[in-house]
C-alpha cells in the first residue's frame, strides 16, 4: 500500500490506538512508507518504531509530537 490520499486512514486527532502500521504512519507525517522503513533501519529518524514479530509499529503520541511542531 503506497500513500493514501482518498482520506482511508483515521484523522490523527481521532486515532484511538497507540501505534499504527508504518503506511498509515507515513500518511499522517506526509512521506512515503518506505523512508520510514529506511528510518527504522538506520535509526536515524525523528521516530523509532516497536517491532513486534518483526513487523513496525509507529507510536501515535511521537506522530502527533512531531505534527505539533515538537521535532526531535
Amino acid at each position: 500500500m503506497t500513500a493514501n490520499t482518498n482520506g482511508d486512514f483515521t484523522a490523527l486527532d481521532d486515532e484511538s490506538r497507540t501505534h499504527v502500521e508504518t503506511d498509515a504512519a507515513a500518511w499522517y507525517l506526509l512521506r512515503r512508507p518506505q523512508t520510514l522503513r529506511i528510518w527504522a533501519c538506520k535509526e536515524t529518524g525523528p521516530i523509532r518504531p516497536v517491532r513486534v514479530n518483526g513487523r513496525l509499529a509507529w507510536p501515535v503520541d511521537q506522530i502527533r509530537r512531531i505534527m505539533q511542531g515538537g521535532g526531535k
